[in-house]
C-alpha cells in the first residue's frame, strides 16, 4: 500500500506561484511513476503532470506547459508541483497519484493511477 498525502494549495491571485507537494508513504517511492491531476467544480479530472521513477522523462498537459513544473526528491520521497503564472481556470481541487506502470507510455489516464492522495484545493482569484 502507498500513502500519498499532498500539501500546498491556497488561495492566490492570477499571476501568482505556488509550490504543491506530495509525500509519499509505503511501498518504494522510487518504483512508481508520479502525477499530478485537477479537478475543477462539475468537470471531469484531467492530467496536469507526470514524471517517470527516475525523474528524466517528465510530460505536461497543453495547459500548463511552459507553467508547470514536476519534480520528485527520491531520497525525500516526494513529489512537487511547482506552478507559475496562475491563471483563474487552473482553480481545482489537486490531487497526486503513483502507478507502478504506464500503460502504452500514457501518463495522461486517471484509471492507470493505483494510488491517490486526498487533494488538496488551488484557488486562483482575478
Amino acid at each position: 500500500q502507498v500513502q500519498l498525502v499532498e500539501s500546498g494549495g491556497g488561495l492566490v491571485q492570477a499571476g501568482g506561484s505556488l509550490r504543491l507537494s506530495c509525500a509519499v508513504s509505503g511501498r518504494t517511492f522510487r518504483n512508481y511513476y508520479m502525477g499530478w491531476f485537477r479537478q475543477a467544480p462539475g468537470k471531469e479530472r484531467e492530467f496536469v503532470a507526470a514524471i517517470s521513477r527516475s525523474g528524466g522523462s517528465t510530460y505536461y498537459a497543453d495547459s500548463v506547459k511552459g507553467r508547470f513544473t514536476i519534480s520528485r526528491d527520491n531520497a525525500k520521497i516526494t513529489v512537487y508541483l511547482h506552478m507559475n503564472s496562475l491563471k483563474p481556470e487552473d482553480t481545482a481541487v489537486y490531487y497526486c497519484a503513483a502507478a507502478s506502470t504506464l500503460v502504452a507510455g500514457r501518463a495522461d489516464r486517471p484509471r492507470d493511477y493505483d494510488y491517490w492522495g486526498q487533494g488538496t484545493q488551488v484557488t486562483v482569484s482575478s
